[in-house]
């Protein structure tokens, strides 16, 4: 194969920093070095900046459903080699498996675990980092039969790293614009002055039907659909004290939904109807929820966001300003309120439980992608 030629190189961050929006960065990336550093399969994910959790949206190539558990579970659990948290802080963000084995790619539990059930033979790995904060990461198969991945395809994708990250970060800012084609709108609801439900969308209607079982009540003006009480104190409550209030609800599904209700004012300042609106909650909702659910202190959060970040104890202790030893018992603290042994555990049990069911609407699976 060829060195890429500048003009190839530059066509591909033109592409990158000229993409709409996450869904079509990704696709059109993965496009563009398919042909530069060919791949069978790949795995493309936004990331929470700040504790590296997999975020939204995720692009998921030639790879079926199946498959899915037992790859993040080998870096939560199994894994000890080319960790994406410990690429997160290296000096190149960027390796390929047997490069780091030696050729010995059986030293990997992902390797025995699931790429060689499904004919892969060597992975490239890459976290896309600017400013030290890891905003998206990739991994790219090739099948039995291909060459490992080069020294040049690692310098390729490493020069990639820092732009995919800044352009994620700029789908993260206020003016961002979400894909049309993949888009939650949110739901909608109006109350009149006398908390009565005078109009509601389609969307509405979607997201109140995953909502969990409880009491409800029906509505009047002749909306037939029964609404949770939760979703009435939350728009009542607005309108008795004309402030903004919101709550998150966890779906049937596991997903988890914010509400927002705001009290609408006339000219002259006199109260009015009631506007709610239902949408998904981000990443940073979830966070706050977390300390919550698990009565954690916000030192204790940040102790486990570091801990996702793969920190290790000292370097925890460095970046809070604390000693190692009060960091050990921040640590057994949070163990012992999440119920959880190991750091490996721990991450899980927040990635599957909160994180997870944020991303699981917004995996684009793309089959037969072909290879270069």
């Amino acid at each position: 194969m060829t060195t890429p030629t500048p003009h190839a190189v530059g066509a591909l961050l033109t592409g990158i920093a000229d993409a709409p929006d996450a869904h079509a960065l990704f696709a059109e990336t993965s496009a563009r070095l398919r042909r530069l550093a060919p791949f069978d399969a790949a795995v493309w994910v936004a990331t929470d900046p700040i504790n590296g959790l997999t975020a939204a949206p995720v692009r998921v190539e030639n790879l079926h459903e199946s498959g899915c558990g037992t790859y993040w579970e080998s870096e939560l659990f199994a894994e000890h080699v080319n960790l994406f948290r410990d690429l997160a802080r290296a000096a190149i963000p960027v390796a390929g498996l047997r490069e780091v084995t030696g050729d010995r790619p059986t030293l990997s539990p992902l390797y025995r675990n699931f790429m060689c059930p499904r004919g892969f033979e060597d992975e490239l790995r890459a976290v896309l980092r600017v400013d030290r904060q890891p905003w998206g990461q990739l991994s790219l198969f090739r099948e039995r039969g291909r060459k490992p991945f080069s020294a040049r395809d690692i310098a390729l994708v490493h020069t990639l790293s820092a732009p995919m990250a800044r352009r994620l970060r700029s789908f993260a800012q206020p003016a961002a614009q979400s894909s049309p084609t993949l888009a939650i709108a949110p739901g909608m609801l109006l109350f009149d002055a006398a908390g009565g439900l005078i109009s509601i969308n389609d969307e509405a209607r979607d997201l109140l039907a995953q909502m969990p079982r409880g009491p409800s009540t029906p509505t009047s003006l002749g909306i037939e659909l029964p609404l949770p009480v939760w979703i009435l104190s939350t728009a009542g409550r607005a309108r008795l004290t004309g402030e903004s209030t919101r709550i998150r609800i966890r779906t049937a599904t596991g997903r988890w939904l914010v509400c927002h209700a705001s009290c609408l004012r006339d000219a002259d300042g006199n109260a009015g109807m009631t506007a709610l609106v239902i949408e998904p909650a981000k990443p940073s909702d979830v966070a706050s929820l977390v300390v919550a659910a698990y009565e954690l202190t916000r030192r204790e959060l940040e102790v486990t966001e570091l801990i996702a970040r793969g920190l290790s104890t000292g370097e925890i202790a460095a970046r809070l300003v604390l000693s190692a030893h009060t960091v050990r018992d921040h640590v057994k603290s949070v163990f012992d309120k999440v119920g959880v042994t190991s750091r490996g555990e721990l991450v899980a049990k927040l990635f599957t439980d909160h994180f997870e069911p944020l991303i699981a609407r917004a995996t684009l699976r793309v089959l037969d992608v072909e290879a270069s």
